[in-house]
């Protein structure tokens, strides 16, 4: 930039700051006749010099303070030149994340199980190759490559400061980690692929604390559900998230997961106040307390719920509870066709009934209930509706049985029953519980397998999308059913296969997942995105979104340790795998 040094002395004397420390700086003015020249003449002259040589001086450092100020505020002007990587940008696509190196040799390994022997001792190291492949892969969650999808060690912590021990270890030596809680989870959330360390939370099994007058309980994540509401229920409290039999509170934060209680209740985030966590580099973190409410920086909590294990260890946990439901009572509806099913949900929605839960199970899923051998009694094989009603009231319950049941009938209803006792409920409601269960005696050979979507679309274009799937079903031969939460428009698709038909039954899971999208839903309600649709969730929310994604995945976890291949793809280097 050009500068006018000449006019720089003219500039300060103008300047507000400057000019009015020039003039406090100058000798007064005398009040008589004397000219500043003749004043100056009559002072000594080793005065003169030294005045002289100090006004220069101080006229140069205020010039040289303006210089550099402007200099300052010129260059801040100009763009600041940033490098492309991944670490300097909003988003971090596949082709610009850096590579991950893992080291997965033996030595490293076994200088790994040294130290975590060390740690825990040999009870809570377990090598055993049976229980490294199960911990990785389901019967109706199977590893890509089977057997050779599996842990190198299981280790099994009782505190989180041994979670951050291990985490501590692991981040060390380049190990990737996954947490294992319940097992439950679909779609390879739990496989493998990169073997590793899986951190298996059963010795965390503790309820620490319920809190009847605040309505919340804290948790360890082995604990599971159906263990904790049987401890609430002694004190007239409920908690409602009730994903499948076995599922345990880490793996239902993990997964974000929901159940047939979603409908009245809404979904595990709901029910979510404050964890404690363990990061990838061992650092522990409480991401809340237990308020109902607070506005105190970004939601750490919901930051959390639905990763999949891909961000943190979940070690503790504050959730919200109720009171348990009074009342409680059951009810089944057949009809002729799913559409008509449909229909007398949508009246149910509408008339903004409290229903507690309302669930769909096609012909083929009332066939599989059958045969499952959980229940005392055989049922239609016809679509049919599942209803759940509590209430404080008992004639408001009655009269909520007794409207549904007039909106089933205008719809063609083929049977209506409901309980009375409790006994009966739970006999009722137990078809719906195990159908994953019952699902599986719908194989024609043991080998077959079983894969499943879980779209949820808008409530009134639920029967369109599951007739839709089914037609597509029947015309590929392949032995499957449709099923879901209705009154929130979720719905699993289930289809089992020879494994030889693998990848044609996953193009009817692709099909279905994109009619949910042009429907305005998505490609998973509740079972989340796992190994098997990271590709189905970049055609939903697009490649900026997972981009995004995978940035919050290198800033929380920049060695990519954390359950590594899950929700969205990494660039990780193989070629030194055997």
């Amino acid at each position: 930039m050009k500068r006018n040094f000449v006019a720089l002395p003219q500039r300060l004397a103008k300047s507000p700051t400057y000019g009015n420390l020039l003039r406090r700086a100058s000798p007064p003015q005398r009040r008589n006749k004397t000219t500043g020249a003749q004043l100056l003449k009559s002072w000594p002259s080793d005065y003169r010099r030294f005045l002289f040589i100090g006004a220069a001086t101080t006229i140069s450092l205020f010039a040289g303070f303006t210089i550099t100020r402007e200099t300052r505020l010129a260059h801040a002007e100009q763009p600041l030149e940033v490098e492309s990587t991944s670490a300097k940008t909003s988003t971090c696509s596949l082709s610009s994340m850096p590579t991950i190196i893992y080291d997965k040799s033996a030595e490293n390994l076994n200088n790994a199980v040294a130290e975590f022997l060390n740690l825990l001792g040999p009870q809570r190291v377990d090598l055993n190759l049976g229980a490294r492949i199960s911990h990785s892969s389901t019967e109706w969650s199977p590893a890509p490559r089977g057997e050779l999808d599996r842990f190198d060690i299981i280790v099994s912590p009782s505190t989180t400061e041994e979670v951050s021990a291990i985490t501590k270890i692991c981040s060390r030596r380049r190990i990737p980690m996954t947490a294992f809680s319940g097992g439950t989870s679909l779609e390879g959330t739990l496989a493998a692929t990169q073997g590793g360390v899986c951190i298996d939370f059963k010795l965390m099994n503790k309820i620490i604390a319920i809190r009847k007058n605040d309505l919340d309980v804290t948790v360890q994540p082995g604990v599971g559900y159906i263990d904790l509401n049987q401890r609430l229920a002694e004190q007239g409290l409920f908690f409602p998230p009730d994903p499948g039999p076995g599922a345990q509170i880490g793996g239902m934060i993990a997964q974000g997961c929901s159940g047939t209680n979603a409908f009245r209740y809404g979904t595990m985030k709901d029910w979510v106040l404050g964890l404690t966590l363990v990061l990838a580099d061992g650092s522990i973190v409480k991401t809340r307390g237990r308020p109902r409410k607070s506005s105190a920086g970004y939601d750490l909590t919901r930051l959390i719920v639905g990763s999949e294990g891909t961000l943190a260890f979940v070690t503790e946990a504050n959730l919200k509870l109720t009171s348990k439901p009074q009342n409680e009572r059951v009810a089944l509806a057949a009809f002729p066709s799913t559409s008509k099913a449909v229909e007398t949900v949508v009246k149910v929605v509408q008339s903004d009934m409290p229903i507690a839960a309302l669930e769909l199970l096609d012909g083929t899923s009332m066939r599989a209930v059958n045969q499952g051998g959980y229940c005392d009694k055989e049922y239609p094989e016809v679509p049919t509706l599942f209803l759940k009603f509590a209430g404080h009231d008992k004639a408001a319950v009655d009269q909520q049985i007794k409207s549904v049941q007039e909106f089933a009938r205008q719809s063609g209803c083929q049977a209506f029953e409901f309980s009375n006792t409790s006994e009966e409920a739970d006999a009722i409601w137990m078809a719906r519980k195990t159908l994953l269960w019952s699902m599986l005696t719908l194989k024609n050979d043991p080998s077959d397998i079983f894969l499943s979507a879980d779209t949820a679309v808008p409530i009134s274009q639920m029967g369109t999308a599951m007739d839709a799937v089914k037609q597509k079903i029947t015309e590929s031969g392949f032995v499957g059913a449709c099923l879901g939460h209705v009154g929130d428009g979720n719905f699993h698709t289930a289809v089992i296969c020879p494994p030889e038909h693998k990848h044609q039954a996953r193009q009817i899971i692709t099909w279905a997942q994109r009619l949910a999208i042009d429907m305005d839903g998505t490609v998973t309600g509740e079972h989340g995105i796992g190994l098997e649709f990271r590709d189905a969730m970049v055609e939903e929310i697009g490649e900026n979104g997972v981009d995004m994604m995978r940035q919050i995945k290198l800033a929380l976890d920049p060695l990519c340790l954390l359950n590594p291949d899950k929700l969205f793809r990494l660039k990780i280097d193989n070629s030194g795998e055997q």
